[in-house]
């Protein structure tokens, strides 16, 4: 046991927690085809182990584990670890997904999924958190918002504040048509896709970009509401 605690920890870009053991395998063995390193485990107590002997840069979980549900060891991971969250399930009711949203997840993929469509996905992230160019310093106090796509974080009056994915995409996308009117139709579109999840979702991601952003939440001074049409980012020329 001793010279397994003194043993460096191993990096891996993706773990895998799933039951359903050959599908999780064989996502491994096709993410490690494209340079993605993998590994995976069955349950909430073999993840905490492997966490806790390994760094992993990104964590694609299934919701029903033989031994605890994936919401349960969701909250545990995000009590102790920042990595990204990605829901893999079976589940298709918009319920499950407004769970996984509101506890941590940083997104949601129905199975049975594509293998390339995942991999993008979780390239995306990899690409997100490995480049670390920072905005000039002098560009960042000279504006109000400032937003770096290589740290996935906005700089707010010159203070950083880190984004998860989605987070970032939605104020990416508010960002870009600043001081305009941006229907939840676009959002959906820009930020989501094809993937059409309902209004709850937009709510969950635009509500938790408020308690990062604003002083008071409830009354919000950027991300205002445009009631029965979307939102729109007040922004100080």
């Amino acid at each position: 046991m001793g010279n397994r605690q003194s043993e460096p920890p191993v990096h891996y870009n993706c773990l895998i927690v799933d039951d359903e053991t050959e599908l999780a395998k064989m996502t491994c063995e096709y993410f490690e085809m494209f340079d993605v390193s993998c590994a995976c485990v069955e349950g909430a107590a073999e993840c905490l182990d492997f966490l806790k002997r390994n760094q992993v840069d990104i964590l694609l979980l299934d919701i029903n584990l033989k031994e605890e549900s994936g919401f349960a060891l969701c909250k545990q991971l995000r009590s102790h670890w920042d990595i990204p969250i990605l829901f893999i399930s079976a589940r298709q009711s918009d319920d499950d997904i407004l769970m996984a949203l509101n506890i941590g997840g940083d997104d949601y993929v129905k199975k049975p999924y594509t293998l390339s469509v995942l991999l993008a996905k979780v390239k995306v992230m990899l690409k997100r958190m490995t480049a670390m160019e920072q905005p000039a310093k002098e560009e960042v106090a000279d504006e109000v918002f400032v937003l770096s796509e290589q740290t996935m974080s906005v700089f707010l009056k010159g203070k950083e504040i880190s984004l998860k994915g989605k987070e970032f995409a939605l104020l990416k996308c508010l960002y870009d048509h600043k001081n305009t009117i941006v229907t939840k139709e676009q959002l959906f579109e820009m930020v989501w896709g094809n993937s059409f999840y309902g209004d709850g979702t937009l709510n969950v991601h635009i509500r938790k970009l408020r308690e990062k952003l604003e002083n008071n939440p409830n009354e919000p001074e950027y991300i205002k509401t445009v009631w029965g049409t979307g939102y729109i980012l007040k922004v100080p020329e």
